[in-house]
């Protein structure tokens, strides 16, 4: 048994938003905290929302994003628990719905059934956020155990400025 196998293994689930481009704040933050992370990322979160042969350098694994062939053997150990962020629209009412149409999809309706613990850290426009749907599935996924941080839109404030996203957030809800 090589070192990294004693430590608790995270997956950190990428989704298509502008805020991506710095996941590697959370990969950073989880490694201090003595985690492995294996990245799964949305297919377009994966086509350039983020530096995936920068992330590949940092957790020292391939990025998945595709499903594996039966048989093939599981890239990555099993969870210990697992990080949505930045989680979109797309993703929350997808994953409330049952719906398993990705690999990070159905990473995280697994993740579920087994029990692992998951925290989101959102990252939706107030536009969107609005719709009925989404709010109907924050409230599904909460019922279903899933922490959530504060919400972060990503759209500019009145001094100019943008929130800082709160990466580091992700662990108090572990």
């Amino acid at each position: 048994m090589i070192e990294q196998d004693l430590k608790p293994f995270l997956y950190v689930v990428v989704c298509a938003a502008g805020i991506a481009a710095d996941v590697g704040q959370l990969i950073s933050a989880a490694r201090e905290l003595d985690w492995e992370v294996g990245v799964i990322a949305t297919p377009v979160a994966a086509s350039g929302f983020f530096d995936v042969p920068a992330v590949e350098a940092q957790t020292g694994r391939a990025i998945r994003s595709a499903s594996r062939m039966p048989g093939d053997p599981r890239p990555f150990p099993p969870p210990d628990a697992v990080i949505v962020a930045p989680a979109t629209f797309n993703t929350i009412n997808k994953w409330a719905s049952g719906t398993a149409d990705t690999l990070a999809l159905s990473t995280l309706c697994e993740a579920y059934g087994l029990g692992v613990p998951i925290a989101v850290l959102l990252c939706v426009a107030h536009a969107l956020a609005a719709h009925p749907a989404y709010q109907e599935s924050l409230i599904r996924l909460r019922g279903m155990g899933v922490r959530f941080g504060e919400p972060y839109s990503g759209e500019v404030q009145e001094d100019g400025g943008r929130a800082e996203f709160a990466w580091e957030r992700a662990f108090d809800l572990l």
